[in-house]
């Protein structure tokens, strides 16, 4: 098993960070939620080193002010997807996930989409019984599972960042969290897996923590993985990371494979950047579904009643 890297320690802290974020779409993301922040303690680093290239990494455009994130009153609940506002067919997931908007840039600065971009959201990854991941049809209590993939160009020695980040909508919110439970499961029966035909992970080392749990600041349940990556022609070990959040019956996953000529302080930075472009996703879900979504769609059915009372 490998050394618990401090990338993950740095990514625990990042999970706090989540309220003060962009939405996908340049605008706020918790526009349900306008003012919050997970928690006011916590610093991001991501937003103050520099890039992989050595310059300063740009926002997104219209993030807001990281000293709003100071100011803001910590917030008491969690992003998530109320179940009963979740989609409740395979179509409707289909159109969930595909309307999700993530922004090559959310991941930090340089980042742009990938080839292939999106796969098939009726297959999901499975890690078989030898610890090799398959592309499988999506089981009963899956309705939709859409990956989308993004890289940070190599550069100045630097090799190439590939991020790729799967949203999936289980079928209710038990099943959801069977999922992390097995995710959480699989590093301690498979710590050394084939993710393909030329990479494999080494030493995954696997940590979960609830809402309720300090170091989860952002939703229901949050999973962190780290582990080593050794590519076929590639000398050495790369550093790899796994970050898989639960919001009520939706889970968002991602990966990253760093690539060689990274310093330790960088891959750090890179990390902390995918585990807060993940938390703009579950922003954009919480204010798609979550229980400010749910409260504004009762108020509204509430007034209209109320008309309907009054005529």
């Amino acid at each position: 098993m490998t050394e618990w890297r401090p990338v993950v320690a740095a990514v625990a802290g990042t999970l706090l960070l989540a309220g003060c974020t962009s939405g996908a779409d340049g605008g706020s993301a918790t526009d349900g939620k306008k003012g919050s922040a997970r928690s006011t303690s916590g610093s991001d680093s991501a937003g103050s080193s520099a890039s992989a290239d050595g310059t300063e990494p740009s926002a997104p455009a219209n993030s807001a002010d990281p000293s709003a994130s100071a100011a803001a009153v910590a917030e008491d609940e969690p992003y998530t997807m109320v179940e009963e506002l979740a989609p409740q067919t395979r179509s409707e997931a289909v159109a969930f996930v595909r309307g999700l908007t993530p922004r090559a840039d959310n991941f930090g600065s340089g980042f742009r989409k990938a080839q292939p971009y999106e796969s098939d959201p009726g297959e999901w990854a499975v890690l078989d019984e030898d610890c090799v991941w398959q592309r499988q049809p999506l089981p009963d209590t899956a309705l939709a599972s859409l990956t989308r993939r993004f890289e940070l160009p190599g550069s100045k020695g630097r090799g190439p960042v590939q991020v790729s980040m799967t949203v999936t909508v289980h079928k209710d919110t038990t099943a959801a969290r069977r999922d992390m439970a097995v995710s959480l499961e699989e590093a301690l029966r498979c710590p050394n897996q084939r993710l393909n035909a030329t990479e494999r992970v080494r030493g995954l080392y696997s940590r979960a923590d609830p809402f309720s749990e300090a170091r989860n600041g952002v939703t229901d349940d949050d999973l962190i993985e780290s582990g080593e990556l050794l590519v076929d022609g590639i000398k050495g070990a790369l550093p790899f990371d796994w970050f898989k959040y639960r919001l009520g019956p939706v889970t968002v996953a991602a990966t990253d494979r760093i690539g060689a000529g990274h310093t330790d302080e960088e891959a750090s930075r890179i990390a902390s950047q995918v585990a807060q472009g993940v938390a703009y996703t579950a922003a954009e879900i919480d204010s798609i579904g979550g229980n400010t979504a749910r409260d504004d769609a009762e108020g509204k059915d509430s007034s209209d009643d109320a008309e309907a009372r009054d005529e």
